[in-house]
């Protein structure tokens, strides 16, 4: 005669310590808000979610190099604007000078004048800087990299506005001559910083651009990162809720088959 059955208490014990295990992963989960913390979580999946972290952190990096890039055009744009400005002030010299009535004291006082707008226009080109990096000094081009990629690149052409650049080197109003072919040559800066204005303004597009692609694509990939990533609260507490019931039920079988043999066994006492 059998009293007890160790087979079921084995079985029910086997499966008891199995649902202990999926308790304890899946408070894990809860704990955590997460579906794979480690690679015996989901191996695959685990190399899927770095790599997607990887793009992801990268694209916002991105984002943080094109908003600099916007303040370097800012920066140049605001640089250009005065230039163009000491040029304007530069152009109405030249053509009061241009005048006969003008005496030589007079044409004296407007030269000093001049000078000082050049050298306002090649102190703004020497210092005119943007994290140590000069923007109206040389024509070398800023390259930002606008994504989490290789070879994801778009370059700001930085311009040269110094005198010699602007072909106003030596400018003069002391003779009616000089000053008539000075106003041709200012004509000529001017248009040359406008030119210099609109490449600005086309570069600042072009990067509002990639940001406004790139805040999408980082939206995009961040819900799915999510998806892979992290847990649903919601199955993982019904899954929870599962494992209970059943360790309950083994908890109440292997007691009540224990309960069934102390009851026999007294029987015979």
């Amino acid at each position: 005669m059998k009293i007890q059955n160790q087979s079921m208490i084995a079985f029910s014990m086997n499966r008891y310590q199995k649902n202990e295990t999926k308790i304890q992963k899946t408070l894990d989960k809860l704990a955590s808000g997460l579906d794979i913390q480690k690679s015996a979580d989901n191996a695959s999946g685990l190399v899927v979610s770095e790599t997607m972290r990887a793009q992801i952190r990268g694209i916002s990096q991105a984002q943080k190099n094109m908003q600099d890039g916007l303040s370097v055009l800012e920066v140049t744009d605001e640089g250009l604007n005065h230039v163009n400005g000491l040029l304007q002030r530069a152009r109405e010299l030249s053509v009061m000078a241009a005048n006969d009535t003008l005496t030589h004291e007079d044409r004296q006082a407007a030269q000093i004048e001049l000078e000082e707008l050049m050298n306002g226009i090649n102190d703004t080109a020497e210092k005119l800087e943007f994290n140590t990096k000069k923007i109206l000094g040389e024509n070398a081009p800023l390259v930002l990299m606008v994504g989490a990629n290789p070879g994801q690149q778009i370059k700001i052409d930085l311009v040269k506005t110094d005198t010699d650049a602007l072909g106003l080197n030596g400018a003069s109003l002391l003779d009616q001559n000089d000053a008539e072919n000075l106003i041709t040559k200012i004509d000529n800066a001017i248009t040359k910083v406008s030119l210099d204005l609109t490449r600005v303004g086309a570069h600042y597009e072009a990067i509002e651009h990639h940001i406004r692609n790139a805040h999408i694509y980082e939206k995009n990939m961040t819900t799915s990162f999510s998806m892979l990533k992290d847990a649903d609260m919601g199955k993982e507490m019904l899954s929870l809720t599962s494992a209970e019931i059943r360790q309950k039920s083994d908890q109440i079988l292997v007691s009540t088959v224990n309960q069934n043999a102390r009851d026999i066994l007294n029987l015979f006492k």
